[in-house]
């Protein structure tokens, strides 16, 4: 039974957009099961629940990616057919989804314009198209060379594209399934700034974010699902955070049983008996990272602060090979290194967990059992395979460790959902035996039960010895889980501190600080 929270009826107009008892099941998963949904005009719905819990399918389903099983989906209280997404978008349906599906070889201004280029004497109209892409943009405050290919940007400015080509359009209805994932503070700011504009105009905004605090933010009700269910529906004054919670997971232990884990790991044996596994010994390269000082211990959690831009991830790559240093050096064993490639970090007991885990993680075509394997095939090298029997048994393991949710091992990983992904390219790996452990946003996109699990099984990780790096753009969470953080800003670092000493607002303030 679901709940439906009081509202006035008659002060509000029909909806908009709506599901009426839609149902849709998948070789052994039923995605959905009889959900009623329903989009307001002038309104921003949030659309919350953990990773598996139907949200993805129910936007599918919206949009013309798959058609319902059973039920219907009206669009200005007429049934709709959407065959396709191009379907929904002609129909006013326009969706940005959680990855960025641009065409990164293509120019900022084509990205926003493509299949819509002005044509001037049957031919592009190259000068117009830029002038008006640069326009679109600066309604976001952006401003950069649309003239550039957009993989010139990082993926926090393809983001902001993505979400400029979207809102550029003539839209009833503007779906965006975790739009904020890469931005920071001033980026969402501007965004929810833009979305505000579009609600004024009268447009439906369905919003679909983990950030619990950009829900309270920006949206005017909330929908919550759970297993493929339709949980209820609520005005987001009349549900405070922990009832969403509640709500979301089916129990109200989560967020005691969080801060646990979050006081746990600042009690992990650390200080002179915790051993250096890596050392970052002046490691950096022209243009891209100034030389960082870093150490990292066995059985602690080092976090990297800082805002979009400060080099966390390139810190990242430098350390684990994907880019070749030309300062420093990697000091593990008393021994200094020189990682050519992420193969030869692998081999020293590194592992990593990148930022973009659909361009630079997963692979979409292969199986579960397949991604998860990869890592330690490399590591042994292709000579010595991994019997299918062993990849099976490792496979089912860190599926059922991890609570990844899916039919089978043998299912493609590209029809899982981003945090069941996620989980997989832990696994991935987990299954190499690192001793250092390297995470960037490896929470992006993930819900506050998924986060629970995957931190949940760090810590453990970091109770036997493993070093982590823990890269986040979220502040308060890097505080939250580390031993020592090391802040940066302008592709250095400008300090280090103790768990004691690190929180949100001193971090902000070293930030400040360095800029005086």
């Amino acid at each position: 039974m679901t709940e439906t929270a009081v509202q006035h009826p008659d002060e509000r107009p029909p909806p908009i957009f709506e599901t009426q008892a839609v149902s849709k099941a998948f070789p052994s998963v039923r995605a959905l099961s009889g959900v009623d949904f329903r989009l307001f005009p002038g309104e921003i719905h949030a659309l919350m629940g953990q990773n598996g819990a139907g949200k993805s399918t129910l936007i599918n389903v919206l949009t013309g990616v798959c058609a319902p099983d059973a039920g219907s989906v009206l669009l200005g209280g007429q049934p709709v057919h959407f065959a396709s997404p191009q379907d929904a978008e002609a129909a006013g349906v326009r969706t940005l989804y959680q990855e960025v599906n641009l065409c990164p070889n293509l120019s900022v201004a084509e990205n926003i314009f493509i299949g819509r280029q002005p044509m001037h004497g049957g031919t592009i109209h190259w000068a117009e198209m830029r002038r008006r892409a640069s326009e679109v943009l600066a309604g976001l405050n952006l401003v950069l060379d649309v003239g550039k290919t957009l993989d010139c940007y990082p993926i926090a400015v393809q983001q902001m594209i993505a979400i400029a080509r979207a809102t550029c359009l003539d839209a009833r209805v503007l779906i965006l399934d975790e739009p904020t994932s890469s931005l920071d503070e001033d980026e969402v700011a501007r965004l929810f700034a833009v979305l505000r504009q579009l609600k004024q105009r009268g447009i439906a905004i369905l919003f679909v974010t983990h950030f619990l605090e950009q829900v309270y933010a920006i949206s005017d009700r909330i929908t919550v699902m759970r297993n493929g269910e339709h949980v209820g529906e609520y005005l987001t004054v009349d549900l405070p955070a922990a009832q969403l919670i509640e709500k979301m997971v089916g129990h109200n232990r989560l967020g005691e049983t969080l801060a646990q884990a979050a006081q746990a790991v600042k009690t992990v044996v650390q200080g002179e008996a915790a051993q250096p596994l890596v050392t970052l010994a002046g490691l950096g390269r022209h243009g891209m990272m100034q030389p960082v000082d870093l150490e990292i211990r066995a059985g602690e959690i080092l976090g990297l602060a800082g805002l979009l831009g400060s080099g966390r991830t390139e810190t990242a790559q430098l350390l684990f090979g994907v880019e070749r240093a030309d300062a420093g050096h990697v000091v593990i064993d008393g021994t200094a290194q020189r990682f050519r490639s992420p193969r030869d970090a692998i081999r020293k007991g590194i592992a990593c967990c990148p930022e973009d885990r659909k361009r630079e993680g997963i692979v979409a075509e292969l199986s579960i059992r397949e991604n998860i394997i990869l890592a330690l095939q490399a590591k042994r090298g292709w000579w010595r395979k991994i019997g299918r029997r062993q990849q099976q048994q490792i496979a089912e393991d860190y599926v059922s460790r991890l609570g990844i949710k899916a039919a089978d091992i043998e299912q493609p990983i590209g029809l899982l959902s981003g945090g069941n992904q996620q989980k997989a390219l832990l696994g991935r790996w987990l299954a190499t035996s690192p001793t250092l452990l390297i995470l960037d946003e490896p929470t992006r996109g993930i819900d506050v039960a998924a986060k629970f699990e995957i931190m949940q099984e760090i810590l453990a990780l970091c109770a036997k010895g493993l070093g982590l790096l823990f890269i986040s753009s979220e502040i308060s969470e890097v505080t939250r889980i580390s031993h020592r953080v090391a802040v940066l800003k302008d592709r250095r670092k400008i300090a280090e501190l103790s768990a004691v000493l690190a929180n949100e607002d001193a971090v902000y303030k070293l930030i400040a600080g360095a800029s005086e």
